[in-house]
């Protein structure tokens, strides 16, 4: 292990991030009393600009109004080359009112970025008294935006975690598809029988992504799957993310609020397993072994570590 260690990422549940327009205020109650861990209302793309004034009136007042419970609550903001963020964070943040805990930050491009809206808003805590930090996620959906990931990690102490957005990815990158997410018909390979194998044109970027989070202590979420009538797609595309690190994934529609939340919820399969490796470990350690075979499989100290994984995942999930 290096001398520098790698930080533990926010306690918080991120299983599924659901997310609803701000033009649309008749979504707020099922979302406040949905399975969701997280709630995303958005100023962003789902609101066209002549709306967008509007949005802001029901998010602020969504904010004072409705039992969000225990639930974390965030914001999409518009982006930064836009005339609309300015008057977003001002009507979410210059008043007194303490609920809110987050503000989503989309197309990071650069640490600039995020200081820009650091500034602001340390502003207007300090004016209006608040007592409460608000803090930061960002979406990594544009080219410049992967590349400069790093110097984004780091760019605020208020930055608790990162999304992947495929779509806005997909058209910086100039990729040939219009699809949000999941498997591409264009991206294949072939068999040894000359049968199409699809593979994910989104591996590489996510890796990134959670790597980068992971080394920094900051929570990697998967962003949109765009059909939302292809349960199947879905669930493949989240199996892939939380096989890969994801702490959890976007829901655009309320189907896709209990595919999230069970993906990224260990199995019980997956924890009796956990709780066997570490046994067989602590027998093992007993005899004076660093080594043991479980279930016909060679397990040591690494074993030990991805199964607390599984079990730390579990116990944040039932309150343990």
């Amino acid at each position: 292990m290096s001398f520098l260690l790698q930080p533990p990422i926010p306690e918080r549940l991120n299983r599924c991030q659901l997310f609803g327009p701000g033009s649309r205020p008749e979504l707020f109650e099922k979302m406040a009393t949905s399975k969701a861990d997280v709630i995303n209302l958005d100023l962003e793309d789902s609101v066209a600009p002549t709306s967008k004034a509007e949005a802001r009136k029901n998010i602020s007042e969504a904010i004072t109004k409705i039992d969000w419970g225990t639930k974390t609550l965030s914001v999409r903001i518009n982006g930064l080359d836009t005339e609309y963020w300015v008057d977003d964070i001002l009507s979410l943040l210059d008043n007194k009112n303490e609920r809110l805990d987050c503000i989503m930050i989309p197309k990071a491009g650069n640490s600039s970025d995020v200081y820009a809206v650091d500034a602001f808003v340390t502003a207007l805590e300090k004016k209006n008294k608040r007592k409460k930090e608000i803090n930061f996620e960002v979406i990594i959906e544009t080219a410049a935006g992967l590349e400069n990931i790093n110097e984004i990690a780091v760019s605020s102490e208020r930055l608790i975690s990162m999304s992947f957005g495929v779509a806005d990815y997909a058209a910086s990158m100039g990729m040939q598809t219009t699809n949000i997410g999941g498997t591409q018909s264009g991206y294949y390979t072939l068999s040894e029988k000359g049968d199409k194998q699809l593979m994910d044109p989104w591996h590489q970027p996510m890796v990134s992504m959670i790597a980068t989070c992971r080394a920094n202590g900051l929570l990697p979420v998967d962003g949109p799957f765009g059909d939302i009538s292809d349960k199947e797609g879905y669930i493949a595309q989240a199996k892939r993310s939380a096989t890969l690190g994801m702490a959890g994934k976007w829901a655009i529609h309320p189907s896709q609020i209990e595919l999230a939340n069970e993906i990224f919820t260990p199995s019980k399969e997956a924890l009796e397993n956990a709780h066997g490796i570490i046994k067989a470990m602590e027998d093992a350690e007993k005899e004076g072994a660093g080594a043991a075979v479980f279930n016909g499989k060679l397990i040591d100290i690494a074993s030990i570590k991805q199964a607390k994984v599984l079990i730390d995942q579990h116990d944040k999930i039932f309150g343990k």
